[in-house]
């Protein structure tokens, strides 16, 4: 889900959030979401200034943290809310993300065709407060240490030159 800032005070180089979109429940909780049954995808909401960082450099980010290969799956996660799925907000959103997906697909670089489902922004809800930043928070977890340690590190190597160098990290990553 990508969106532009709507006004100047909300004009930062980048923010994320996470949360639930592409369902038909309002204001689904994990637990809704994860019986399969909302249609809501576990999504994270971008606002970004497209003049400091492209849509066209965070879909290649994207595409480059997460297999968008598999339907409705993500390694051992299986689900529709797992789907790899990109909710834009215009036009020009959908063609740079059709152009973004056709560019890495030449490339070759998983292999395999991209599944990851195009649609027209839906309503964003915001997921519980212990969902957000879990990473940061959570860094000894299972999960965070299997799963998204090595997404972070791979992260951090591709993109080095575009990270801040104030960045703080979470202990040991």
């Amino acid at each position: 889900m990508m969106t532009t800032p709507k006004t100047t005070k909300e004009v930062v180089t980048i923010a994320v959030e996470v949360g639930y979109s592409g369902g038909k429940l309002a204001n689904p909780s994990y637990e809704a979401v994860c019986t399969d049954t909302t249609g809501h995808a576990e999504a994270v909401q971008v606002t970004f200034d497209p003049t400091a960082i492209p849509l066209a450099d965070i879909l290649r980010i994207f595409f480059s943290v997460h297999d968008p290969t598999t339907r409705d799956r993500q390694g051992g996660d299986v689900g529709t809310q797992y789907r790899s799925a990109i909710f834009y907000d215009s036009p020009e959103q959908e063609k740079t993300a059709k152009q973004v997906i056709a560019e890495i697909e030449k490339a070759g670089i998983w292999g395999r065709p991209i599944v990851t489902e195009l649609t027209p922004l839906m309503p964003f809800y915001r997921a519980e407060e212990y969902h957000q930043d879990y990473f940061r928070k959570n860094p000894t977890a299972g999960y965070c240490r299997v799963v998204i340690a090595p997404k972070v590190a791979k992260f951090r190597k591709q993109f080095s030159a575009r990270l801040k160098a104030t960045a703080v990290s979470p202990k040991g990553t």
